[in-house]
């Protein structure tokens, strides 16, 4: 049986942290091993609040707390190294803040169609997703933005980075995303990998709502660094060395993590 780890990255998120540990019920811890919670160095209450669940509880769940705050793309590096270290076959990532819901990830754990993928990528914004609380100007720009994706790739993209997706672990071994960017864009260069490495993707469709999240977007610097990146991508003439540059602002050499506490 397959070796599946949740990883649920969170920062600031003590409001929403214990409602998306509860999504995770007797039928979805059938098919997950363990849950790691990478908290980022918040300045709330996060970290206690996955400690007080925990012990009311039962979760296999390890809480590790990064040594620096690497943004929300370092916190996948600390946890794709885990996901390695630990001899796991597949890595789940589940955003912390409630905005996804981990069931829309069900039909493709329970069929096993996982296995015929290296990436199974939740999608907001194909046929059969559902969206609450996102304005149509935001829907509209995020589809113009896959479509650019599209072009740039040569591939079909449903969503630039959800906070719901699936990687098989043995394709990260070469660790080909370490000079990625640490922090909201680390998507945008996931996927463009994706296409230069010719990995076999299959994006599904979720459900996702904004209600009490606190965003950390800024819609439009966002949306020039993320032209910026297609655009760079698109006009390389060399795709490959495009992708071994350096695109973090600060130069990590190890990302590593505390464990506050054991899986139970």
């Amino acid at each position: 049986m397959d070796r599946i780890l949740l990883f649920i990255p969170g920062y600031n998120c003590e409001r929403q942290i214990t409602r998306v540990l509860s999504q995770l019920d007797h039928e979805m811890l059938r098919y997950i091993s363990e849950v790691i919670v990478v908290n980022n160095r918040s300045t709330d209450h996060t970290e206690q609040a996955v400690l007080n669940y925990v012990s009311k509880v039962k979760l296999p769940l390890v809480l590790l707390r990064n040594d620096e705050n690497y943004g929300l793309g370092g916190s996948h590096k600390v946890a794709f190294d885990y996901a390695q270290s630990n001899g796991f076959n597949y890595i789940i990532v589940l955003h912390g803040d409630d905005q996804g819901d981990i069931h829309d990830i069900m039909p493709i754990l329970k069929s096993g169609e996982y296995k015929l993928f290296d990436c199974c990528l939740g999608a907001r914004f194909m046929k059969d997703s559902r969206l609450k609380g996102y304005s149509k100007f935001r829907t509209f720009g995020n589809r113009v933005y896959n479509i650019l994706f599209s072009i740039s790739t040569g591939r079909r993209i449903f969503d630039l980075g959800s906070g719901l997706n699936m990687y098989r672990v043995d394709i990260l071994n070469s660790r080909f995303y370490q000079k990625f960017s640490d922090n909201l864009m680390f998507n945008c260069y996931m996927l463009l990998a994706n296409a230069l490495m010719n990995f076999n993707v299959k994006f599904f469709p979720i459900s996702w709502r904004e209600d009490d999240q606190v965003s950390n977007v800024r819609m439009f610097s966002q949306a020039m660094r993320t032209l910026k990146i297609a655009s760079g991508y698109f006009f390389s003439k060399d795709k490959k060395k495009y992708m071994n540059s350096e695109f973090r602002v600060t130069m990590v050499s190890e990302y590593t993590a505390k464990k506050i506490n054991s899986a139970e």
